[in-house]
């Protein structure tokens, strides 16, 4: 046993073999009442060595949606969640998982998601988390772009932000009512090209975010409106922080630049905004104190994606190794702490990861979803991915809490070569036991209706 320090907190790391034993069936039981009964989140029992894992082959046989089968790999259970037909508006055109993996896809109890299209609307569905069932319910009629987020409190609710009058509304799901949450333009002078982007809530439903400008890159406003307090916001182009409660002024820090994209912590204090360019060299992304006037700029090892807890923020570190993997205190970005030992030092071929922690509790100890894919994939349809170590074009899990423990569930089974949506850009749900994402299947799924590249897919693989 190996006493290690996370975040001022002690832990007690079990050697693997202690570990697995933890998850051991015992005697004379069915392998599936011993799962049932003690593996899922967050101990989970899922495979966790680092051998080098080919993908087969073929890639798996699948049916339609809703069709279940088994990774051969991994061993756990997928579901084919859309198909060809399942755009309600015009069949053939690819469906998929959220741009950003920390997008919350996934209602409180698993029982409801929504997957986007490429129309830019969005499809709700029903789903059983034991029988893994997915049903589509509707494709709601909102003024909203395709990327809402479900409540972290409430089931039956999402918000989103309505284009056409940039303000924060909400939609019941059981009742299809939409109601107003707040309007920027009543606490913010907008110009006329202005709209908002990037909705984010706190878990508590009190606090809201969303990136104010013309568009993606030229942004410039992060606007919160707080249920009890009113509205906030900091313009990242003038450094100027307004609004209707705390201080206000011009930050400290010198950095000036337009907003690619930009989140909420869970806890509601703390925003990530990330550059869309200019800014200080390095320097790609910046976290406010949202009370206060404290901004702190990254400025180490600060490259890649990453996820806000309620306190903490993880993304890879850029450097030795693509799954050398940060944990870092929102209140101090230069105390992080590795999450993952015994890495290959000089690992040379780099591999993309989106995180998404919706799972995380108030402590930052809930272990922290991916997937990766290989930019060098083949693009010949059929060809598996390239696997030239562990947790390469893979769904992973890892642990949060000082045991340095990385589960490994399933293959992508995506080239991700057909644009920036065939990534496997996935989603955890709140609960822990599922994982959404975005695949081509190999190029297994047909072609876009205008012939040019390989639709895609959602799957979900069940995390246990």
């Amino acid at each position: 046993m190996i006493a290690k320090k996370l975040a001022g907190r002690v832990f007690i790391v079990l050697s693997l073999s202690t570990s697995a034993a933890l998850c051991q069936e015992p005697v004379n039981s069915s392998p599936q009442a011993s799962t049932t009964k003690t593996c899922g989140p967050p101990n989970y029992c899922a495979r966790t060595d680092r051998k080098s894992d080919p993908y087969p082959e073929k890639p798996p046989a699948i049916g339609p949606a809703a069709s279940v089968f088994t990774d051969p790999t991994f061993g756990s259970r997928i579901v084919r969640v859309t198909d060809e037909t399942s755009d309600p508006k015009q069949a053939g055109r690819p469906l998929m998982t959220p741009s950003s993996a920390e997008q919350n896809s996934f209602n409180t109890d698993s029982t409801m998601f929504y997957v986007t299209t490429s129309g830019g609307s969005f499809v709700l569905y029903s789903f059983d988390p034991a029988t893994m069932k997915a049903r589509v319910v509707r494709s709601p009629q909102l003024n909203w772009g395709g990327e809402p987020q479900f409540s972290f409190s409430k089931p039956n609710i999402l918000y989103g932000i309505n284009h056409r009058d940039t303000v924060f509304e909400q939609y019941d799901t059981s009742t299809g009512k939409v109601t107003e949450v707040n309007a920027p333009a009543k606490c913010v002078k907008l110009d006329s090209q202005d709209s908002g982007h990037t909705v984010s809530a706190s878990a508590d439903d009190n606090r809201f975010m969303m990136t104010l400008g013309p568009q993606q890159d030229k942004n410039y406003l992060v606007y919160i409106y707080d249920r009890t307090q009113g509205c906030r916001w900091l313009n990242t182009q003038t450094g100027e922080i307004g609004g209707q409660w705390g201080p206000k002024g011009t930050i400290s820090v010198p950095d000036r630049f337009p907003i690619h994209n930009a989140r909420m912590a869970k806890s509601g204090k703390f925003l990530y905004v990330t550059r869309g360019g200019g800014g200080s060299p390095g320097h790609r992304w910046i976290v406010w104190e949202i009370d206060t006037m404290n901004v702190s700029v990254c400025a180490r090892a600060c490259g890649g994606h990453h996820v806000m807890g309620y306190s903490h923020i993880i993304g890879t570190s850029g450097q030795s190794h693509p799954m050398d993997l940060w944990m870092r205190p929102l209140n101090n970005l230069e105390g992080p702490v590795p999450l993952i030992g015994g890495l290959e030092t000089g690992h040379k071929i780099w591999f993309d990861s989106h995180f998404s922690w919706n799972n995380v509790n108030p402590e930052d100890s809930a272990p922290v979803c991916f997937s990766t894919y290989q930019p060098t994939n083949p693009d010949t349809p059929g060809a598996a991915p390239v696997v030239s170590g562990p947790w390469e074009n893979e769904i992973d899990c890892a642990s949060t809490d000082g045991k340095d423990k990385v589960w490994r569930f399933a293959h992508t089974y995506s080239t991700a070569r057909n644009g920036f949506w065939s990534s496997p850009r996935g989603n955890v749900s709140q609960d822990g036991k599922f994982f959404m994402f975005t695949s081509d299947w190999e190029d297994q799924l047909g072609k876009l209706p205008n012939g040019d590249k390989y639709r895609t897919d959602v799957f979900i693989v069940e995390l246990k």
